[in-house]
């Protein structure tokens, strides 16, 4: 079922009866990200997170690009007043607000503002075409949207320097080697998507809450000490013995059953 807004720089469906699929539209700028299409991805996104239905989000591209980075065109002339005061790409933050799981899909170029989104999702999955990269470095900026953090989390600091550093381009292997991705899927157009959407289904077949607190409880561990990262999963942990859902879950292990989870 399509979304009920219409878009100009993206598309929105509902391919599975829980999952929504949300894929960049900008084909003759491979996807390029400017303000108004960012700006469409935190509508799609609203409308994904205030649908009860839904329970997790598929983000994708198309096979030549997932996004070859942010848009230069809109960013060539500006001046520093104006970024500053703006606070230049603040909009680009609202997927990582979203409390329900992003699964990013990507096939090809995943570079620059691409590589940041990508890694602004909770699960990537890549196809073996995927090209990632922070090439900021050549255009005499750095990455201002994440590359520099989430990056170094990722593959650890070394492996981050070098890629910022040089601008260099790593190929889907070396960065499901680096943990960067989940992982690689099989070749052929539209693999990685329909993988993508089967994980997403799986994910949303769970009870909400839990599902919830889960990505809570992981996104934690990049921001808090150890000992704090264990007392706040321990905080999120005993409130789920509230929910019939974990009735339902136990019930349904003990009696050898399929859980039917109600969400609440």
């Amino acid at each position: 079922m399509s979304s009920q807004s219409t878009y100009n720089f993206i598309l929105t469906s509902r391919p599975e009866p829980n999952v929504s699929l949300i894929t960049l539209n900008r084909p003759k700028a491979l996807n390029a990200l400017s303000t108004p299409l960012m700006l469409e991805i935190n509508k799609a996104l609203d409308e994904a997170e205030n649908d009860a239905d839904i329970g997790a989000i598929v983000l994708t591209g198309s096979e030549r690009a997932f996004a070859a980075g942010a848009d230069i065109k809109e960013m060539k002339d500006k001046q520093f007043a104006e970024v500053y005061t703006s606070d230049f790409l603040q909009n680009w933050t609202r997927i990582t607000q979203v409390r329900k799981p992003i699964i990013a899909a990507v096939s090809g170029y995943a570079l620059g503002g691409g590589c940041e989104l990508a890694m602004a999702c909770d699960i990537i999955l890549a196809s073996p075409t995927a090209v990632f990269g922070q090439p900021e470095i050549n255009l005499g900026i750095i990455p201002g949207a994440g590359g520099t953090q989430r990056l170094t989390h990722a593959i650890g600091k070394s492996r981050a320097m070098e890629i910022v550093l040089t601008g260099r381009n790593f190929s889907a292997k070396e960065a499901e080697a680096w943990g960067l991705v989940s992982r690689v899927v099989g070749e052929g157009e539209g693999e990685v998507v329909k993988e993508a959407l089967k994980m997403a289904s799986t994910i949303a077949s769970k009870g909400r809450i839990s599902v919830q607190a889960a990505k809570e409880a992981v996104n934690s561990a990049y921001e808090l000490p150890l000992g704090e990262g264990l007392r706040l999963e321990r905080r999120l942990f005993h409130p789920l013995f509230a929910t019939n859902d974990q009735k339902e879950g136990m019930g349904a292990f003990a009696e050898k059953r399929k859980a039917n989870f109600t969400n609440n």
